[in-house]
């Protein structure tokens, strides 16, 4: 993936060329869904001619479900979706995505941990990119999820060839035709490295803007559960050995081949741990 680091603009906002599906997975949001959704209302139409926002909402438990349904009556642009069950993170934007109809797609978390309004920060980038991709310029989360993150973007680095300052910011626009052509697979927070992998794969173009990060005022976050850690620990294995065999559709714009380095690393640390082992076997034998 042909990657960049751009400065935010400065000056009045650009709109995008072009019509824009914002995905909003929620989980468990009823006290942030309402002003989420009010706030894109106020602040979409000055960005794009004609939008739809899509709320997946992944199998709440609160009221979500029926907040986003009064939300749907009031205006039809609002599109709400409703998992039976509880899907996990990528579930929900896997679902968004296929559902999605505009010339542009983007995702925010539900939150309020993003302010949709520093939309005005990645716009300009849109039409000379694939992918425009925020990252947290301060994260307003705990430290232990910060070192999580940190750990989990050099293993994405190391295994898929995917640099990215901030892989989980879940502030990002895509082409529509582009993201809609992935066949995504995992379910759960490795959404996004499975998404990166197979668009650099593909030769997709991206550039990375700081994005201001604001604080949980409402809910409870779950990305840093030791039960989320491990099934993503369990899909980045999985997706590893998958990627071997992907092949980036006839349509892509520039297929690269399949990244190996991350194989010779890994390769590299095995024989360097038989070795070890073996160094430590002789020892015990003496």
């Amino acid at each position: 993936m042909n990657s960049a680091t751009a400065s935010p603009p400065k000056g009045p906002a650009v709109p995008i060329p072009g019509t824009l599906s914002l995905i909003l997975p929620a989980h468990n949001e009823e006290g942030n869904i309402e002003i989420v959704v009010r706030r894109a209302m106020a602040v979409l139409p000055h960005f794009c001619e004609d939008f739809e926002i899509l709320i997946v909402n992944d199998g709440s438990r609160d009221t979500t479900g029926p907040i986003i349904d009064r939300l749907a009556a009031e205006d039809s642009r609002v599109r709400p979706i409703h998992h039976s069950v509880n899907r996990g993170y990528g579930g929900a934007l896997k679902t968004g995505f296929a559902a999605s109809t505009m010339t542009y797609v983007m995702f925010m978390d539900a939150d309020r941990q993003f302010d949709i309004a520093d939309i005005r920060l990645l716009a300009p980038f849109v039409p000379l990119f694939d992918i425009v991709a925020g990252f947290r310029m301060e994260r307003s989360d705990p430290l232990h999820r910060r070192i999580n993150a940190e750990i989990f973007n050099l293993s994405v680095r190391i295994l898929f060839g995917v640099h990215m300052r901030d892989l989980d910011c879940a502030f990002k626009i895509f082409r529509g035709d582009l993201l809609r052509s992935l066949d995504l697979t995992t379910s759960g927070a490795l959404i996004n490295a499975e998404m990166q992998a197979k668009l650099r794969r593909q030769g997709a173009t991206l550039v990375q803007i700081g994005v201001p990060h604001y604080a949980r005022v409402a809910g409870q976050a779950t990305g840093g559960s030791i039960r989320v850690i491990a099934h993503a620990m369990r899909e980045t294995v999985v997706l590893w050995v998958r990627m071997h065999g992907y092949r980036p559709p006839v349509t892509s714009p520039a297929p690269r081949p399949y990244y190996a380095i991350g194989d010779a690393l890994i390769g590299a640390s095995a024989v360097s741990g038989l070795t070890a082992l073996a160094r430590m076997w002789k020892k015990v034998r003496r």
